[in-house]
């Protein structure tokens, strides 16, 4: 029996990143009712492809330049990233990137790194007319219908599970239904607490250098 292929898809606000971008950008921009918008997202009253959509509808397009410098300036790279990258080519690993971030501010903070551009997916911002409009290039298909935006186990699913081992990265809710289809989970943050609610197996982490650390020690055992 060939064994599996090893493919990691990560996320990239409060997981790449040191916190999430999209809320950082409304708290500090802080447009006239963005606040019930965000309520309503986190609660799960309206899809995440809605409530972000509305959010950045909020904002003029003219601040395109000051809101990415804001995002550039303030946004830490978590410890470990760049060598838990050099760890998975030299395990010949597959990353990508999955997030339902903004390419403006994703592919600048990624640009250090090179990371192919086909394996970066994520969200579009078209700045063309009066408002920000966000657009959405990889939407769910069957079996998922939640709105995701940008969803992670549709990209997931191009990856078929009896070819490859598929390991998730993530942090919060949006990287739910993609830990629930993953072989291996390391979580942070709110996806922890989903993951221990649900029973779904999840190893937490708090840096990239506990990822290498956990799948080196997998690999010694045999179970990776």
């Amino acid at each position: 029996m060939t064994a599996k292929k090893r493919v990691i898809f990560c996320d990239f606000d409060g997981t790449i990143t040191l916190s999430d971008n999209i809320v950082a950008i409304m708290k500090h921009f802080d447009p006239a009712g963005y606040k019930p918008i965000m309520e309503d997202t986190v609660s799960q009253k309206i899809t995440l492809r809605e409530g972000v959509g509305a959010m950045f509808a909020l904002l003029p397009s003219s601040m395109k330049d000051e809101i990415v410098s804001y995002v550039l300036g303030r946004a830490g790279i978590r410890d470990g990233f760049r060598e838990f990258l050099d760890y998975a080519k030299e395990e010949n690993i597959d990353f990508y990137v999955t997030s339902g971030g903004m390419d403006f501010f994703i592919d600048p903070l990624l640009e250090p790194f090179g990371i192919p551009s086909d394996h970066i997916f994520c969200n579009s911002a078209d700045f063309s007319g009066e408002r920000i409009e966000i657009l959405w290039p990889h939407p769910c298909q069957d079996p998922c219908h939640n709105g995701c935006g940008m969803c992670k186990t549709t990209v997931m699913r191009r990856f078929p599970e009896d070819e490859y081992e598929r390991i998730l990265i993530g942090d919060s809710l949006t990287d739910f239904e993609g830990a629930k289809i993953a072989d291996l989970v390391y979580s942070r943050s709110i996806l922890t607490d989903k993951c221990a609610e649900l029973g779904v197996k999840h190893v937490p982490f708090e840096t990239f250098f506990d990822i290498i650390e956990d799948m080196k020690k997998k690999q010694r055992q045999g179970v990776l």
